[in-house]
C-alpha cells in the first residue's frame, strides 16, 4: 500500500484534523506519520514511566500505598493506643512521656511534615501519568477515526467501480 495510501492517509487526516500540516502540532505529525507507515500506536504508558522513573519516585509511590491503606490506619491506631496505655497505665509515676504526651505530639508532627510532601509527590506522578494516558488515549482514537474514514472511503471507491461496472454490463445489453 505504499505511498499513495500514505499520502490519502495524509489528506485524509489533514481533512479531519481541519487542519494543513504546515499547522499540524507535532504530536499529530507523528500520529500520521506512524499511520501512514502503518505502524502500531499502542503501548503501554505505565511500562514507559516505570522505565523512566528514579529511585525517589517509586519510593514515594510505595510510601504513598502504604500511607494511604487501611492496614496503615489501623496499625497507627494500635501504636498510638499502646503509646497513651503504656503512659499512662503502665508506666504511671515513670512514664517517659506523660500527658498530654509531648513527644507524641513531636512524632505525630514529624511523620506528617514528612508524609505529606511524599504523598504530594507521587500524587504529581500520578496526574503525569494520567496526562500520558490521556494523550495515548487521544492518539489511539484519532488513529481510530482516521482509519475508520480511510475505510469509508476504499468502500465508497469499490461501490463507485461496481456501479459504474453495472451500469456499464446494463448499457451493453440494452445495445444487443
Amino acid at each position: 500500500m505504499g505511498t499513495t495510501n500514505g499520502n490519502t492517509i495524509r489528506e485524509l487526516a489533514a481533512r479531519l484534523l481541519a487542519m494543513d500540516e504546515a499547522k499540524m502540532p507535532a504530536a499529530e505529525k507523528k500520529l500520521i506519520d506512524r499511520l501512514a507507515k502503518r505502524l502500531a500506536i499502542s503501548r503501554d504508558v505505565n511500562l514507559d514511566l516505570e522505565k523512566h522513573s528514579t529511585f525517589g519516585q517509586r519510593l514515594a509511590d510505595k510510601v504513598a500505598a502504604i500511607g494511604g491503606s487501611w492496614g496503615f490506619i489501623i496499625a497507627f491506631l494500635v501504636v498510638l493506643f499502646g503509646w497513651m496505655m503504656l503512659n499512662v497505665l503502665v508506666l504511671m509515676s515513670g512514664a517517659f512521656d506523660p500527658y498530654p504526651f509531648i513527644l507524641l505530639n513531636l512524632v505525630l508532627s514529624t511523620l506528617a511534615a514528612i508524609q505529606a510532601p511524599i504523598i504530594l509527590m507521587s500524587q504529581n506522578r500520578a496526574a503525569v501519568r494520567d496526562r500520558l494516558m490521556a494523550t495515548h488515549d487521544y492518539e489511539v482514537n484519532l488513529k481510530s477515526e482516521i482509519e475508520i474514514a480511510a475505510l469509508h472511503e476504499k468502500l465508497d471507491q469499490i461501490r463507485t467501480q461496481e456501479l459504474a461496472t453495472l451500469i456499464g454490463k446494463l448499457e451493453g445489453e440494452v445495445r444487443k
